[in-house]
């Protein structure tokens, strides 16, 4: 309704503006169809506009595009809206002082439309933009995918207007996080924990920050601050951020932090995290830490799949005879037979070759002191 009621206003100081210079009938068509509109029959409006006559290349034709153009855009039909109100703005017959309200409106229905360069173009980089006019920039440069461009402006707004909305605040760090540009995302985040100390959201995208960051240490102790304030974070919230480490290619960050989180007490252990937590050691390369998860899993378990997870791990480590120890396990817990003959096989001729070595190293050894 807000809107509905500025093209109308607009409309009318249009019409009066337009008054003198335009001919009298065509004043009259638009005052008519401007009367229709503000009642709510575009019907009638409509009918008036399109019987009207004028000159081609006239002030009037420009008025009467620029009419249809706000009848089209109180109707909901953004792109005929846009089509016609570019073509008045375009045709250089509007008076001068209509023209920064035209390309404002202009602007806004490009933006709608998704002509996102357009929208830049029409509004320039005004040393003095208001909030609206930034914000519209803003949502341009995004939509360009040029979040460098976008980011300055957001931030000249929040610095000019340090009570900006919320909105501001989460651009900031959405946009600095998408650059990768973790501590300033962190910056504008504790901003907005500042503003929602009890938002347990809001330190649950923090420590996700600086888990982007590396600094897993770091998100542990802002969970652990905020479990302090007597905040409660639902589980598959901590769970979303071990997976968000994995998925951006962090196994040790998220192994770290899963283990602190468990360890903590604020994650319950459960053979799942367990799993999680030996598999994200294993995909950082840390086998040792990932064989002690998965042995004490099969302990407990019994399970096939877990004794050959540590057999595997074993060998990948060398450890001929503990892997070995485990493939037994895993054959007594019904393990596929042809699985483990080929990792028995291949266990025992490594160590076999290593025990060979070892006895020629000794006689080598002892001839040498023999000679001596």
């Amino acid at each position: 309704m807000r809107r509905f009621l500025l093209l109308l206003s607009v409309l009318f100081v249009a019409s009066v503006q337009a008054a003198q210079v335009i001919n009298p009938a065509v004043f009259m068509a638009l005052e008519r169809a401007q009367n229709a509109q503000q009642k709510g029959d575009y019907a009638t409006a409509r009918k008036v506009l399109q019987q009207v006559e004028v000159k081609s290349g006239s002030a009037e034709e420009a008025l009467v595009w620029r009419s249809r153009a706000y009848l089209a855009w109180a109707e909901g039909d953004n792109k005929q809206a846009l089509s016609l109100l570019e073509k008045a703005v375009d045709s250089g017959r509007l008076d001068e002082e209509l023209l920064p309200n035209e390309r404002m409106n202009l602007a806004k229905l490009n933006l709608v439309q998704g002509r996102y360069a357009k929208v830049v173009e029409l509004l320039g980089a005004p040393a003095q933009a208001g909030e609206e006019v930034l914000q519209m920039l803003v949502q341009a440069y995004q939509g360009l995918g040029q979040h460098a461009k976008a980011l300055p402006l957001a931030e000249r707004y929040v610095q000019a207007n340090p009570g900006a909305g919320d909105t501001w605040l989460q651009f900031l760090v959405g946009a600095n996080a998408e650059l990768k540009r973790y501590d300033a995302a962190e910056r504008w985040q504790r901003q907005l924990l500042l503003r929602h100390p009890d938002q347990t959201s809001t330190w649950r995208q923090l420590a996700g920050l600086q888990q982007l960051a590396g600094d897993e240490d770091k998100a542990l102790a802002t969970l652990r601050a905020a479990h302090a304030k007597g905040l409660r974070f639902a589980e598959s919230e901590l769970d979303n951020l071990v997976l968000l480490a994995s998925a951006a290619g962090q196994p040790w960050q998220g192994a770290t932090l899963l283990e602190g989180m468990l360890e903590s007490g604020l994650l319950a252990s459960n053979t799942a995290r367990r799993e999680r937590l030996g598999m994200l050691w294993w995909q950082a390369r840390e086998r040792t830490a990932a064989a002690r998860i998965y042995r004490g899993l099969a302990s407990q378990s019994g399970s096939a799949k877990h004794w050959l997870n540590v057999a595997q791990l074993e060998l990948e480590q060398a450890h001929w005879q503990a892997g070995l120890d485990a493939l037994k396990q895993a054959e007594n817990a019904g393990a596929e037979r042809r699985q483990v003959r080929a990792w028995r096989e291949w266990a025992e001729s490594e160590l076999s070759f290593e025990r060979q070595r070892q006895v020629a190293g000794a006689n080598g050894n002892a001839s040498g002191v023999g000679s001596r």
